[in-house]
């Protein structure tokens, strides 16, 4: 993606193979599109990762990165180094959220213009 989005979603994934899928449904059925997820599998030895992979061959804006297990803080830092959108949110990978969130942030922040 070379283009800025307007959200960055960054998840965090560590063995999450019960519990991924309904977390990456959940964000890819948003009704605002124009974000990017950023997947930050933290050496999960479960299947997480390669549920990931499924999910990133079936959508562009999800990006992939897999690394040594360091915790939730480390795996954050490095989706935030990558992340192109103008604003940052974390997802847990155990975590689903409402379709209209995105949706509803976007909204906030236009109706208040003063918000960095």
């Amino acid at each position: 993606m070379n283009k800025s989005q307007l959200f960055s979603i960054i998840i965090p994934v560590y063995n999450s193979v019960l519990c991924v899928e309904n977390c990456l449904d959940s964000i890819l059925n948003q009704n605002f599109k124009d974000f990017e997820l950023i997947l930050v599998d933290d050496g999960s030895t479960d299947n997480s990762f390669e549920i990931c992979q499924a999910y990133q061959k079936q959508d562009n804006r999800i990006k992939l990165l897999r690394k040594k297990n360091g915790g939730q803080g480390s795996t954050r830092n490095i989706g935030v180094k990558i992340a192109n959108g103008d604003y940052i949110m974390f997802v847990d990978s155990d975590d689903a959220i409402g379709p209209d969130t995105l949706l509803s942030n976007y909204e906030i922040l236009n109706a208040n213009p003063n918000i960095d």
